[in-house]
């Protein structure tokens, strides 16, 4: 039997969906830093829309624009505050850093003190007296790194800046866009996809804020038990620790490899009393602070959270593994939704304290 041929129609058809994909992955690879600000832009404006309901649910005759003013300019004072509470303590060991430098490095040449004896066992000032030339085109080499240094931080800057303004906008303008599209379809997939949005944002919301507070008791008990323990910069360090926590599975032990070889430096006992620091604080963290949130938010076993921070580390670096899990526990609230209804059991999603059980389909019949 002879093969009819194909239509022309859809040979042009194929080539160009073809072309149009080629297009479209063009734009995202030389567009892949802007959209990465508007995802960190959703993640904070997801994270600030409830305060604006709240507000405008308080004081009925206060418009959204005022609403979402008045709190990106509380969230704005706050990390200002936050900030000025970090800033004062680390110039503060800032400049007492830059007067015992000499003083340190005076110690480092002459082979005293815990750095200078560490350095003299391991035959490290042997090594820069024999080779001063080597030594020398480093720290010529140095003034590179040091523009990229500065360029990053204006980069860093702009990016901030427009992450602000991004995430205002989706405040502002978010919930018409929404109701517009929603408007296109039927009532019940239009009150299917709110339900299932809503359930998204709290799983952001929930891990967002959870995360910040794990930081912020990880940063504070480092501090503490640094200042216990004598090591110098102890702000600069728990900052460190903080910052370097909110980073899945593997930030928490850079900030305790970095904090302990510090405390090495500056005593023994001080070293051993890191590490077992942080062999204690990481293990509540791991099996109490984190089972918490996660069963409580994305609710993801810990092989789905590994491959997911591994993968989107590997796509997108430390903001990858930033986001890795906000953005998997929305897949699978996204999953799940649509495998219940493929057999007909729309997928229970927690309601509002004011309103009953409902299903995801609108319905108001519980199961």
């Amino acid at each position: 039997m002879a093969s009819r041929p194909v239509p022309v129609r859809t040979i042009l058809a194929t080539i160009g969906l073809l072309l149009a994909t080629y297009v479209v992955l063009e734009l995202v690879v030389h567009a892949r830093r802007v959209l990465i600000w508007a995802v960190i832009a959703l993640f904070l404006a997801v994270s600030l829309h409830p305060a604006v309901e709240v507000l405008q649910r308080r004081v009925p005759r206060c418009r959204r624009s005022v609403a979402t003013l008045l709190v990106f300019f509380a969230a704005a004072a706050a990390v200002g505050a936050v900030i000025a509470l970090l800033v004062i303590p680390l110039v503060q060991e800032g400049s007492r850093f830059a007067d015992r430098l000499p003083a340190m490095i005076g110690d480092i040449r002459a082979g005293r003190g815990p750095v200078g004896n560490l350095l003299e066992r391991m035959h490290v000032l042997q090594y820069v007296q024999r080779h001063p030339t080597q030594i020398g085109a480093l720290a010529t080499g140095l003034s590179t790194p040091a523009l990229k240094f500065v360029r990053g931080a204006v980069g860093t800057a702009t990016g901030a800046l427009t992450i602000f303004v991004l995430a205002y906008l989706m405040v502002l303008e978010g919930p018409k866009a929404i109701d517009r599209a929603l408007a296109l379809v039927d009532e019940a997939p239009a009150a299917r996809i709110r339900r299932v949005g809503a359930a998204c944002a709290r799983t952001v919301n929930g891990y967002l804020t959870g995360n910040l507070l794990i930081s912020f008791i990880c940063g504070l008990l480092t501090y503490v038990m640094l200042l216990v323990s004598g090591v110098p910069f102890a702000g600069l360090l728990a900052l460190f620790v903080a910052l370097t926590d909110l980073i899945p599975l593997v930030g928490a032990t850079i900030g305790a490899v970095v904090a302990s070889s510090v405390a090495f430096v500056h005593s023994l006992p001080a070293g051993i009393g890191a590490i077992v620091f942080f062999i204690v604080y990481q293990q509540a963290e791991n099996h109490l602070l984190q089972p918490v949130i996660l069963s409580r938010t994305v609710k993801l076993n810990p092989l789905t959270v590994l491959l997911a921070v591994l993968i989107a580390a590997e796509v997108a670096g430390i903001l990858g593994a930033l986001l890795a899990i906000p953005v998997t526990g929305i897949i699978q609230v996204v999953l799940g939704d649509i495998w219940a209804h493929r057999d007909g059991r729309p997928l229970r999603l927690p309601m509002r304290a004011d309103k009953g059980p409902e299903n995801a389909d609108g319905s108001g019949d519980p199961e």
